[in-house]
């Protein structure tokens, strides 16, 4: 199992516990909402048959300290609650903080007795007497605090994974542009030394035509690696952008990559019918479009096509280059932009992932896998914006 899949299964257990946790939240919450929904029922019950019973008492010359002390203290809850007497009339308590007199207007309380029942609640039913609540704030705010609890973890996952992501991220770019500019710091001795061995060779006056020739190619490759050079020590700095010729580029960068492909690749170029010209460096984009040159060669046996193809897409320079061969899994189609992440069994895994970050990190367009079937060839694609 891979790093990239190992940090799925990862995310995927996380985000099975975070579940599991939210489901043990709700189930509990509702559970201790019903039990409160009950006391509050009974609550209301006692609250009615307390003042019955002082009534009664009270007609009687008896002593209603007990039953006093009761409607004392329940008079602090926020229950209201409506109840019908024998002859019919309603009567209110615990309305709107008047929790130590009784609430008998009809009509008032006719309403509310409608909107306990549009709201779903339902009388309770004692000694022939119809008696309506409404559920205490408590209640209502207990109801609502498996969703509030929700939305805070999915803020908090939604807030650590960006802040995570964040920091990654920089730490990576950190890494790369250390590395790039190290390379190119450690390219800069053997390239200048090896300059002036040609010189050395060139002013012998020694030299036969084939020799002469063969030192013209190595002067050649030297300032092929002058270019490399300077393209790492560009990664972690603003590059200068100019306004290029997409067609006239990428030609340059296809007639590069032929000479060196085996004589069984066929590579090809469809211009736009325009030139397409975007914001562009020249280094740093002919080192994608090579890059995706020698994936493409690499996934081939040494024989095939490359094709690449340019048009306008809304606005945009599209750019797609498109082989045949071995092809990517579907699964895989932003994997293989990611760090250290290759199919190869010698490969770093940095190649895509630099060329991601040069196209849009430095030249705010986009490249990805646009199609892709094994065995059947691989479509890579660059949107850029048009200068």
């Amino acid at each position: 199992m891979d790093i990239y899949s190992r940090r799925s299964r990862w995310k995927l257990l996380l985000a099975l516990a975070a579940l599991a946790l939210l489901i043990i939240t709700l189930v509990y919450s509702n559970y201790l909402a019903q039990k409160l929904a009950e006391g509050e029922r009974n609550k209301a019950e006692l609250f009615v048959n307390t003042i019955i019973e002082v009534e009664n008492k009270a007609n009687n010359d008896e002593d209603v300290s007990y039953e006093a002390d009761i409607l004392e203290k329940f008079g602090s809850n926020d229950l209201p609650i409506i109840f019908e007497r024998d002859n019919g009339e309603l009567e209110g308590w615990n309305m709107d903080g008047a929790n130590d007199q009784a609430i008998v207007d009809q009509e008032r309380l006719a309403d509310e007795i409608q909107k306990i029942k549009d709201s779903g609640g339902e009388p309770i039913d004692t000694y022939g007497k119809m008696i309506w609540y409404r559920s205490s704030q408590l209640y209502k705010m207990l109801k609502l605090f498996p969703y509030f609890m929700t939305l805070m973890v999915i803020l908090f996952i939604l807030i650590g994974y960006f802040l995570l992501n964040s920091a990654r991220s920089a730490e990576q770019n950190r890494v790369w542009a250390g590395m790039a500019k190290e390379t190119a710091h450690q390219l800069g001795t053997p390239i200048s030394a090896i300059i002036g061995w040609i010189e050395i060779l060139k002013d012998s006056g020694e030299a036969t035509p084939d020799q002469l020739e063969i030192i013209s190619e190595l002067r050649n490759d030297v300032n092929r690696l002058e270019l490399v050079a300077d393209r790492f020590s560009k990664i972690g700095s603003a590059p200068a952008l100019d306004r290029i010729d997409i067609n006239d580029s990428l030609t340059k960068s296809m007639e590069y990559m032929a000479k060196r492909a085996p004589k069984k690749v066929i590579f090809s170029l469809h211009p736009s019918s325009s030139q397409e010209h975007a914001m562009i460096n020249s280094h740093l984009f002919n080192w994608v479009i090579e890059n995706l040159y020698r994936n493409a060669l690499d996934s081939m046996d040494g024989k095939g096509a490359i094709t690449t193809k340019v048009y306008e897409d809304s606005q945009m320079v599209a750019i797609d280059i498109e082989d045949s061969g071995s092809g990517i899994p579907s699964s895989k189609f932003k994997t293989v932009f990611q760090p250290g992440f290759s199919t190869k069994k010698r490969g770093w895994g940095l190649g895509l992932s630099l060329a991601k970050r040069i196209i849009e990190n430095y030249h705010k367009g986009k490249i990805f896998v646009k199609s892709s079937k094994i065995d059947q060839g691989t479509t890579f694609a660059i949107r850029l914006p048009k200068a």
